[in-house]
């Protein structure tokens, strides 16, 4: 049987003579060349050249850590040359991969899932090695094709591990200064070290928050405030980092979101404090004002909303409510033009409750042909000095 990958070339050209009257020297003689090509089989299994290959790797990193050598006698750059690993035992995690380099048929042998010298120091692996083609009967693969690989894994420094992240907790806003928090946990993953955990607040946009080096217990260091522009959606978030004393030190982040819960410190305002009316208007309704809270439900709306306490308001205006956060406005005679600032006084619903006392300013105009011509001098405190006045000249004139 011919051996293609013994011999000295593949390709042999044959001259034929064919003579005829039996090979007669008067008969007739003609010749031909034939070419003979001889292809390659897959009669050859590919063997690694050593039993054992090592390599180490750092924890938690990942790529190439060893190139396998195998060698193969068949044609190069054929199938029956081309080799195909695979690991078929000591990867039960599947944290290898291998693959062919087509430059030069080595196996690459990967780490695609980084590795953790605390739960396992060294993997010990088995390749087997194939060719894309298959083998021809009576060759098979023997003990060469299969090598072991020892994977020693190197330990680093790891940084503490925050448990939960995000740790989130409840708590109400405007809790006295230096009010319980949270308690942060922070754990090293090395646990074959003797390592102690630092903590320190690491964004904090507010400036609310304290924390324990040693037992990471979380307080405030100023006030809760839901209405700060630094909450988002009831929710405040600051961030911490937990250090070790390891060489060289190793850190680690994990966050802190406090849901806020409302309290009510924030009291009503008026939306809109402004309004025009007509000093002939037949139709004595000046305007409808709204009220809004920063706080939430219950601490908002319903809004009471009445005339101020000053004395002589309710001769001149009317307070009507529309709804839970708008009322209505009325004069009750009419008004020269002038500029006037109406006292309210609104109050939430909370309990206890807050109230704010409040103006609206009430420009009176003389409407001529649908244009207002409007007053732009100070405002009169709603009239009110011009009804003290009035009332006390009346007193005055009753009583003498």
């Amino acid at each position: 049987m011919m051996d293609g990958t013994t011999l000295p070339t593949t390709t042999y050209e044959l001259e034929i003579v064919a003579k005829d009257m039996a090979g007669s020297e008067v008969g007739l003689t003609g010749t031909a060349t034939a070419t003979i090509t001889i292809t390659d089989k897959n009669d050859h299994a590919p063997e690694f050249t050593h039993p054992l290959f090592e390599a180490d790797v750092y924890e938690g990193s990942t790529g190439v850590v060893v190139n396998l050598t195998v060698d193969d006698r068949d044609d190069p750059d054929t199938g029956a040359w081309r080799a195909i690993y695979s690991i078929i035992n000591g990867d039960p995690t599947r944290s290898f991969e291998i693959e062919t380099n087509p430059d030069n048929n080595e196996g690459m042998l990967s780490v695609a899932k980084p590795l953790d010298y605390e739960a396992a120091a060294l993997h010990t692996l088995l390749i087997k090695v194939e060719n894309e083609d298959a083998l021809v009967p009576d060759v098979g693969y023997g003990p060469s094709s299969t090598a072991t690989v020892h994977v020693t894994v190197l330990d680093i420094n790891e940084g503490p591990v925050f448990f939960p992240d995000p740790l989130i907790v409840t708590r109400m806003e405007n809790i006295p200064l230096g009010s319980f928090v949270a308690s942060l946990n922070a754990t090293d993953p090395d646990i074959l070290q003797i390592q102690s955990v630092r903590y320190a607040v690491l964004r904090d946009s507010a400036g609310w928050l304290s924390v324990n080096p040693v037992t990471g217990t979380v307080n405030t260091s100023a006030s809760l405030d839901r209405e700060s522009p630094e909450v988002r959606d009831n929710k405040y978030t600051a961030v911490f980092i937990a250090t070790d004393n390891g060489s060289p030190p190793a850190t680690g982040t994990g966050s802190l979101v406090i849901h806020l819960e409302d309290y009510n410190d924030n009291a009503p305002y008026v939306v809109s404090s402004e309004a025009k009316v007509c000093e002939d208007a037949h139709e004595r309704n000046v305007a409808i004002v709204g009220v809004r809270d920063k706080d939430l439900p219950p601490n908002a709306a319903p809004f009471n909303i009445e005339l101020g306490k000053q004395l002589g308001l309710d001769k001149t205006w009317k307070v009507t409510k529309v709804n839970s956060t708008h009322s209505q406005i009325m004069l009750l005679h009419s008004l020269k033009k002038a500029n006037y600032q109406l006292p309210l006084l609104i109050t939430d619903s909370g309990v206890p409750p807050l109230s704010n006392n409040t103006e609206v300013k009430i420009q009176v105009c003389v409407c001529q042909k649908n244009k207002m011509h409007c007053s732009s001098g100070q405002s009169r405190r709603a009239s009110l000095l011009v009804l003290l006045a009035t009332l006390l000249l009346a007193l005055l004139c009753k009583y003498h």
